[in-house]
């Protein structure tokens, strides 16, 4: 087999980590036998998808609003959604700054900024609704991603009521509003930082948009008589604190917004007693490698075959041999062919000492 064959069933393997996952997500049961029909005659494993998987997927709403489907919201539904769902982290008026960026607080859109699209007070900074410049964007981020512990719960007549009450909170609609996808272009037509979205500035290096990487801010620090820092605070709630991990371990650690610790003493000083383990423990070490050698793109943990033999597999052959370790090093760095079939392995973009970590790991048995 070329090498070309070999990329191609490495692929083919991550690949079908990654369908796996996106049939678990779709709600398509994974763990049942692949059917005959679904086997390509060239060995491959795939299908064309279905209309219903396909769609599990087309969730986005693009700013001409394409992908947008029929639905309503009112301002007074979407208060009671926030206050259910959102307040606690946003804020009642979205002002929150301490867990997540303060979305429209004491922001109140002007009669010119609707009128011109842009919102001259950005100068200073603004929120996220001064900043927004696609009503799509908010919509489809709300829908795909929020409430922080459940995305994706929300239906689309939530989000259109979420989406106008946000709009209310910044004074671009009025308070007996109903968003709908008919009149959802009259609100963008009326978003005050609509026609904001600049392309010279340093966020576009490129030749063709931008100006070449060149900072579009010159603000100095305040070093006497400044104004006093506002804190506003609002909080997790206890039962979505660690629901996606510690979050100040996912936050640049740079601006305003840090992140907030999410998990408990307990569970830190776990983690941590966790990470000083495996840091001494050499399995742990020799498994980080593989994994970060993509080593498992052919090989598994186990006993099944990938494109090659699993590891637990590859031990029940060498386990006690220490004589072993030499060739197998070897073999890992200029690959090879014949032993365990007509599929040959490519060489490895590996140092020697790490070859000789995973060969002795193998001889030991392949602990994990």
């Amino acid at each position: 087999m070329s090498n070309s064959r070999i990329r191609k069933a490495a692929l083919a393997v991550i690949l079908g980590g990654v369908f796996v996952g996106s049939a678990m997500a779709a709600g398509v049961p994974v763990n049942t036998r692949v059917p005959a029909h679904d086997i390509k005659t060239d060995g491959m494993l795939g299908r064309t998808a279905t209309p219903d998987e396909i769609q599990a997927w087309n969730i986005d709403v693009r700013p001409d609003f394409a992908g947008l489907p029929p639905g309503q919201g009112s301002v007074a539904t979407g208060t009671k959604l926030w206050e259910a769902k959102c307040a606690s982290c946003h804020g009642d008026f979205a002002d929150s700054n301490a867990v997540f960026p303060p979305l429209v607080g004491a922001y109140q859109a002007s009669k010119q900024d609707i009128k011109t699209g842009r919102v001259a007070a950005l100068v200073h900074g603004g929120t996220s609704i001064e900043r927004l410049s696609t009503v799509s964007t908010l919509f489809d981020y709300i829908h795909r991603a929020m409430p922080w512990n459940a995305p994706l719960s929300l239906s689309w007549d939530d989000t259109y009521a979420l989406v106008a009450y946000l709009m209310n909170l910044a004074n671009v609609v009025p308070s007996n509003f109903v968003l709908t996808r008919d009149n959802v272009q009259q609100v963008q037509d009326m978003l005050p930082n609509r026609n904001g979205m600049t392309w010279n500035h340093g966020m576009w290096p490129g030749k063709e948009i931008g100006n070449g990487g060149i900072p579009d801010t010159h603000n100095v620090e305040c070093m006497k008589d400044c104004a006093p820092k506002p804190k506003v605070e609002t909080f997790i709630p206890a039962y979505a604190m660690n629901t996606w991990g510690n979050l100040a371990d996912e936050t640049r650690p740079w601006g305003p917004i840090r992140g907030l610790v999410t998990v408990s003493q307990a569970e830190l000083k776990k983690a941590e007693e966790k990470k000083a383990s495996a840091a001494n423990d050499p399995n742990a070490k020799v498994i980080a490698l593989i994994k970060g050698s993509g080593c498992i793109a052919c090989h598994s943990f186990g006993d099944n075959k990938l494109v090659g033999p699993g590891y637990k597999e590859i031990a029940g052959k060498y386990a006690g041999k220490k004589d072993m370790v030499a060739e197998l090093t070897t073999r890992i760095i200029k690959g090879g062919s014949g032993v365990w079939g007509s599929i040959p392995m490519p060489p490895q973009t590996i140092s020697e000492a790490d070859a000789k970590m995973i060969a002795e790991w193998v001889v030991d048995g392949a602990k994990q």
